[in-house]
């Protein structure tokens, strides 16, 4: 039979052909994409029983030099977090399992998955160790990783939390008085506000809107550009939910009359944290909020996990490439030209390169490049920045 051009055989697909432990119609067959399968050739040749998960994961572990790990007695609440990005962990269905100085061991089913190894690489900068796992017990082990920080979200806001409790504190003329501090303190809104942030950084939202309308008040998040509504919490709760995020913003709770632009920082764990950059607005039925999350590592995926078709990312890749010229990047919010920007930067950022950036505010701090906050009110405009990247032997600027 001849091969399907159309069907592509990973590595592992080709030495089970080459090595006879399974023909080359199977091959193909187990080969095809498969909705919801992230390994689609080693479910279909489970599932198949063309080999049992056992077998194809020693057949690896011997054919390709790594070890064969059995992770049924790992306990998930135990493994490093945060180490590899969540939408690395679900595209290429992998596991950090530990972290030693600059190294990371990697639970995967498929080690000829070389994309995978690369852009975990270039997300965390570390070098990266395999281990071969079988793959029902890979996705078991994720899953339940995935169960202990939930586990640990329910302790953080609160395991009975229920939104339609916090409308009975009184009428809704009672949420303006002058009692500021107890709308800050109120441990049911802060909960709920953790619950939101968390909520919305685990489902990749850019932002977070909050919005007070004439008899109603709703949450959205934008997802992928789109913005969908999460929860109508109690309207009585618009100012103290209001005053509880001006405050760990910084911002001034008592002026309600004009816009402010404020950040805060939300720390995950030891080894991440999420910015947040948020601007209030005031309108007829209260302050409207927006938050924009600033996810640092979402600047260090790298070019392939962005999702541009291989035309566009070839020719962003030679236009970034290129000696001199500029590149436009436009779109609406939400779409990635942040990400798109930051990651182009991180490409270019090299011991022989000098780059400065003018922001409005720098969203995402990038180790090895220049970046300047303009400040209108001082005199540091976009122009006066870009006058002074001139005087200071650049070869890469970003405005």
């Amino acid at each position: 039979m001849a091969a399907n051009p159309q069907i592509a055989m990973s590595g592992l697909a080709r030495a089970l052909v080459q090595q006879g432990k399974l023909d080359e119609n199977a091959a193909l067959e187990c080969s095809k994409p498969a909705p919801g399968k992230v390994n689609a050739f080693l479910s279909n040749l489970i599932e198949n029983k063309h080999m049992t998960s056992l077998e194809v994961a020693r057949f690896s572990a011997e054919t390709f030099g790594y070890p064969l790990l059995d992770v049924s007695a790992l306990d998930a609440a135990n493994l490093p977090k945060d180490v590899v990005d969540k939408k690395l962990v679900d595209k290429h269905e992998v596991l950090a399992l530990s972290k030693r100085g600059n190294r990371i061991t990697v639970a995967m089913a498929d080690p000829t998955n070389i994309r995978a190894l690369d852009e975990i690489r270039f997300q965390t900068g570390q070098s990266v160790d395999p281990v071969v796992v079988e793959l029902p017990k890979l996705a078991e082990l994720i899953h339940s990783q995935r169960e202990s920080a939930s586990d640990s979200l329910r302790e953080l806001t609160g395991e009975d939390f229920d939104m339609d409790l916090l409308g009975q504190e009184g009428p809704a003329d009672q949420a303006d008085d002058d009692s500021a501090q107890a709308e800050v303190d109120d441990a049911p809104v802060v909960r709920f506000i953790q619950k939101m942030l968390v909520d919305a950084i685990n489902e990749g939202a850019s932002d977070i809107h909050f919005e007070p309308y004439e008899k109603y008040y709703r949450i959205r998040f934008r997802t992928d550009g789109v913005l969908r509504e999460i929860a109508q919490p109690p309207l009585i709760l618009r100012e103290k939910i209001a005053a509880r995020i001006k405050v760990i913003s910084r911002l001034d709770i008592s002026e309600k009359r004009v816009p402010q632009d404020g950040r805060m920082k939300l720390v995950l764990s030891k080894n991440k944290a999420i910015d947040f950059r948020v601007s209030t607005l005031p309108t007829l039925h209260g302050e409207k909020i927006v938050m924009r999350i600033l996810d640092p590592s979402s600047a260090m995926l790298g070019i392939d996990a962005l999702g541009y078709e291989a035309e566009q990312r070839k020719a962003l890749l030679e236009a970034i490439e290129r000696p001199y010229g500029m590149i436009l990047v436009t779109g609406p919010t939400g779409s990635g030209k942040t990400v798109s920007l930051y990651t182009c930067l991180n490409l270019l950022n090299k011991a022989g390169v000098n780059i400065s950036t003018a922001e409005d505010p720098a969203e995402i701090n990038l180790p090895g490049i220049n970046q300047v906050n303009v400040n209108p009110k001082v005199g540091l405009t976009f122009a006066s920045a870009l006058k002074a990247f001139l005087r200071q032997d650049p070869d890469v600027i970003m405005v």
